[in-house]
């Protein structure tokens, strides 16, 4: 396959300043912020105190300063003054681009980014548009998501509703059970090792979707839904 590149709309940054910025996000994400390494990136979520869904983000790091590449319009603008009312007296300095370009290629890695930190088939993800690559349709990445069963934020899980479990967020690197305390980590272990969850986001044939699956996103003939097992 040649290599190729697509823009993902409606995606945004929340960037974070200051000397308290990862302990600030230790407290707060699913995941182990000590496990970011340099030009590379972890992928995270923001849960409410009942631990249900509220945002899925990618963290990088830059020199003083961290990203969390988001969904774009509104929903980082709720993602901002979320993290806003958790920071307190900490030294950290927050502030949001709504709009921003994210580009996902394959086949090729010379552009700045990372590659997707849920699964290598998904692309190296970067700010910067590669040259001398053919540019396909969003729906070309769309599917390909689809296919390996990887939800894409609210577009598949609902905020303030989903677990970490319907979603499969661990499979997809999202979580850390080993990890200090963070914002509705008790709901969300207790799922995990009592094996709670009774639904699981799957890739589906839209012709012919199970009985009581609940779509969330598609593409072409496929897409994922919600499906008791």
């Amino acid at each position: 396959m040649d290599a190729f590149f697509t823009k993902l709309p409606n995606r945004g940054l929340i960037h974070l300043e200051g000397d308290d910025r990862h302990d600030f996000l230790q407290g707060l994400i699913t995941n182990d912020i000590e496990k970011l390494e340099p030009g590379k990136a972890l992928y995270a979520c923001l849960l409410t105190p009942q631990g249900k869904f509220l945002h899925d983000f990618f963290i990088s790091d830059g020199d003083r300063f961290t990203l969390l590449e988001c969904e774009g319009d509104i929903r980082a603008q709720d993602l901002f003054e979320r993290l806003n009312k958790y920071r307190l007296r900490a030294d950290v300095q927050i502030s949001v681009e709504e709009d921003v370009p994210v580009y996902v290629i394959f086949g090729n890695q010379n552009t700045p980014g990372y590659t997707d930190p849920r699964d290598p088939e998904m692309g190296y993800r970067s700010f910067e548009k590669p040259d001398g690559l053919e540019e396909k349709p969003f729906e070309e990445w769309d599917i390909h998501r689809i296919k390996l069963g990887i939800p894409d934020g609210s577009r598949d899980m609902i905020p303030g509703k989903s677990t970490l479990d319907e979603a499969n967020i661990e499979r997809w690197n999202g979580v850390s059970y080993e990890k200090g305390c963070y914002v509705g980590q008790e709901l969300t272990a207790r799922m995990h090792h009592r094996g709670l969850g009774k639904k699981h986001l799957q890739t589906v044939q839209l012709g012919s979707l199970p009985d009581k699956a609940e779509l969330r996103s598609s593409c072409g003939d496929i897409g994922l839904a919600l499906i008791r097992e």
